[in-house]
């Protein structure tokens, strides 16, 4: 229920956007957990620079979860940032690699974004007739999102321009076939 918002936007608008950007706030909680998984259980050559390429990536989702809980409650709605939010609002499997290789666990993860990058770019276009505000905060967390795919891919990429682990559709397949690659 909204008992305020922003001036010029309806009450049924920003209570529209407040539901979009909350599954948008349950997906960035969700992803900058699992990256900060990811630095934790990756080993192997090459360990030191994903470990450390992780990090600025965790901060940077966070922050965009701090922005998005903050554009839910100007919009008049309570933010929900609790693990229960995310899994009420998850439309994706928990993240299923555990401790392994550096080429395994970057497979996995460039999944985990094209999932991200996917229904961030969904809920652009969606509020393209909804409020331009939210929808340019979007664009600009996509953009970054996008960069980021980009350095993991760098890692699995040969010099002909194809991934480790092309044609896999989850995670766990992924990142058997970049292991298998790398072997």
């Amino acid at each position: 229920m909204i008992s305020f918002t922003i001036p010029g936007l309806s009450d049924k608008k920003a209570s529209d956007v407040a539901d979009l950007l909350q599954k948008q706030l349950s997906t960035y909680n969700d992803l900058h957990l699992t990256l900060k998984h990811v630095h934790w259980n990756v080993v192997g050559p090459n360990f030191i620079g994903v470990h450390e390429m992780i990090d600025p990536q965790v901060e940077l989702v966070r922050g965009y979860a701090d922005e998005v809980a903050e554009r839910i409650a100007t919009l008049g709605k309570s933010p929900k940032g609790t693990p229960g939010a995310i899994i009420k609002d998850r439309t994706w499997d928990d993240y299923s690699v555990e401790r392994d290789t550096v080429q395994a666990h970057l497979a996995a993860l460039d999944l985990v974004y094209n999932g991200v990058i996917e229904d961030t770019r969904k809920s652009i276009e969606k509020l393209e007739d909804l409020d331009l505000v939210s929808q340019d905060l979007l664009i600009a967390h996509a953009g970054e999102l996008e960069k980021f795919q980009w350095f993991v891919r760098a890692h699995l990429e040969s010099a002909g321009g194809q991934l480790t682990h092309e044609g896999q559709s989850t995670e766990k397949g992924a990142a058997d076939k970049a292991r298998r690659k790398s072997a």
